[in-house]
C-alpha cells in the first residue's frame, strides 16, 4: 500500500512540474503558456518560441533570436545587449532605463508599477524575455 501511494505522488509530482505555467494579461487573461523546457506558446497553444536551460532564446522555427546571460543581461542574436533582469525583478533597457519590475510573485509590471500581466512560477528572465523583449 506504501509503495502504491509513493509512486502515485511521484506520478502527481511529474505532471505538476511539467505542466505549462501561464502567462496572462493585466485582466487575467490567457496570453500564452510557458513550460518548464522553455516551450514558450501562445494562447492557442501553438508553439511560437523556446527558451532552453543555458539561455538560447529561438522562435518557433529554432532560429536564434536572443541569449540569457547568467548575470540577467538580455542580448539580441547578434550579442548587443538590449536589456538586463536585476536580481530584485527590475527590468531595464540597454541604457539602463528601468521598464519594468517583476515581482517575486511573478506579477509583471511596467516602470510605472501598473501591473501589466503575470508570469507565476516562472524565472524572472524568462518573464522578461516573454513580456519586454522578445514578445510577438
Amino acid at each position: 500500500m506504501n509503495i502504491r501511494i509513493s509512486l502515485l505522488l511521484a506520478i502527481t509530482w511529474i505532471a505538476i512540474e511539467t505542466q505549462a505555467q501561464t502567462l496572462q494579461s493585466a485582466s487575467h487573461s490567457t496570453k500564452g503558456y510557458i513550460d518548464s523546457d522553455g516551450r514558450i506558446q501562445n494562447a492557442s497553444h501553438s508553439t511560437t518560441g523556446y527558451i532552453t536551460k543555458d539561455g538560447l532564446v529561438q522562435n518557433a522555427s529554432h532560429s536564434t533570436i536572443g541569449y540569457i546571460r547568467s548575470d540577467g543581461t538580455i542580448q539580441n542574436a547578434s550579442h548587443s545587449t538590449v536589456g538586463f533582469v536585476r536580481e530584485d525583478g527590475t527590468v531595464q533597457n540597454a541604457s539602463h532605463s528601468t521598464i519594468g519590475y517583476i515581482t517575486k510573485d511573478g506579477t509583471v509590471q511596467n516602470s510605472s508599477h501598473s501591473t501589466i500581466g503575470y508570469a507565476k512560477n516562472i524565472p524572472k528572465t524568462w518573464a522578461a524575455v516573454c513580456y519586454f523583449f522578445f514578445a510577438e
